[in-house]
């Protein structure tokens, strides 16, 4: 059972190229003992309240300017989001939290970055586990994919033509398989326009669902397709939203250093989320358990 939000909480609403994220500046921890895994889903459910593809927390840390909680819009803790990382850099920054050159925790490690107005510079977690060109079965297909952890789990696929992969279908069957059990993974679909550019659609665990853009993902495509030798640094990220990521990174003995994510954020509003923002269905819910 949910108890109320003692009072109207300020947040900010954000978009990093297409992947829109709820901000909250939580170092007076409003939300108490209150479960939110359990609170974030209905607070990013679209057309009913806020919407998002997810919630960031801003908090105190003693050697950082601040520290952060990412969850899902389905309510699931992860370490690292890119596109979020910019916009919580960017949010900061606008509320004196932090410098204009600054550091944030996350559980995938201390994350740095640059403000530049409205562009952010992210330099991201150094990457690991990568694979390349491994057989995949998937009901009837036998897929040639790739895999890197970019601060998350991406599995990159490239194809001819990336408008006619059904992304939601072939992108949920391989987040859901099972060699990548139990945490899943991210699926991205990537087509080599030329050595600096490339365009991407990914599939994202959490949203479950195609997204306009994905940081972590858009990394994932561009260093996989380097290690692949089909392009050099930087690479631009076509995505979805339309905007361009541009990756920065140095290639290093089969692996890479000095990742970084650089892009636009947009302040989409600043509002104040109420309790009618998740009570709307806290009734349903409760009904539900006492069946």
């Amino acid at each position: 059972m949910f108890e109320k939000i003692s009072k109207d909480i300020l947040f900010t609403k954000m978009s990093g190229s297409g992947n829109d994220f709820i901000i909250i500046d939580n170092r007076e921890n409003l939300f108490g003992d209150i479960e939110l895994s359990g609170l974030v889903p209905l607070i990013c459910a679209r057309k009913t309240s806020v919407g998002a593809d997810g919630l960031i927390l801003i908090q105190n840390d003693p050697s950082c300017d601040f520290a952060w909680r990412f969850f899902n819009a389905d309510g699931s803790e992860v370490e690292m989001c890119g596109n979020g990382g910019r916009c919580a850099a960017r949010f900061a920054y606008m509320k004196n939290i932090a410098p204009i050159d600054l550091s944030f925790r996350t559980e995938a490690g201390i994350i740095r970055a640059n403000v530049n107005g409205t562009r952010v510079k992210l330099q991201m977690p150094v990457p690991e586990d990568a694979a390349l060109d491994y057989s995949l079965n998937l009901d009837d297909m036998e897929l040639t994919v790739s895999h890197i952890n970019t601060g998350v789990p991406h599995v990159v696929m490239i194809v001819s033509n990336i408008d006619d992969i059904p992304v939601r279908e072939l992108g949920a069957g391989i987040r859901f398989h099972e060699k990548y059990a139990p945490q899943g993974t991210n699926m991205n679909f990537i087509q080599i326009i030329d050595e600096h550019n490339i365009s991407v659609r990914t599939y994202e665990r959490g949203v479950e669902d195609e997204t306009l853009a994905c940081g972590t993902g858009s990394i994932a495509a561009a260093l996989i397709a380097s290690l692949k030798n089909f392009v050099k640094n930087p690479v631009s990220v076509h995505t979805r939203s339309g905007e361009i990521l541009l990756i920065h990174f140095k290639p290093m003995e089969g692996m890479f250093s000095d990742v970084y994510l650089e892009g636009e954020t947009r302040i989409i509003y600043n509002a104040h989320l109420t309790h009618e923002a998740y009570d709307y269905r806290l009734n349903d819910q409760q009904e539900d358990n006492n069946v």
